[in-house]
């Protein structure tokens, strides 16, 4: 079976908003503008809406970044192996990686509510 990567409890959560600047985007997954370009070429997933010379990245998108981030950086895959597993071509079932960006939803979803409640 195919081992889930972890929750990223750590990262910020994602506002309420439907479009994210790269620089934006950049700081809620903690990674250089320049690593967001490369991956838009690696992976065929993220696809940002592309204006007036200018990327805008939305929720899906962020949520997607963070699991890529996960998969490299925490799994140690390869981009290879991380386009493998986002594919589902893994060995499991392709709900796998949408049960991810649920769980990793609803920990933000979490994180919100406590910071709303001690206010």
């Amino acid at each position: 079976m195919q081992e889930q990567p972890p929750i990223q409890a750590e990262s910020d959560p994602i506002p309420s908003k439907r479009y994210f600047t790269i620089g934006e985007a950049s700081k809620l997954c903690d990674l250089k503008p320049h690593v967001l370009r490369y991956w838009e070429q690696e992976f065929e997933q993220i696809k940002p809406v592309k204006r007036n010379n200018r990327r805008y990245y939305q929720r899906q998108d962020l949520l997607l970044i963070r699991q890529i981030k996960g998969l490299l950086y925490e799994q140690g895959l390869t981009i290879a192996g991380a386009r493998q597993w986002l594919a589902g071509d893994a060995g499991d079932d392709d709900n796998t990686r949408y049960k991810q960006l649920l769980r990793q939803t609803i920990s933000e979803l979490e994180s919100i509510l406590e910071t709303l409640k001690r206010k």
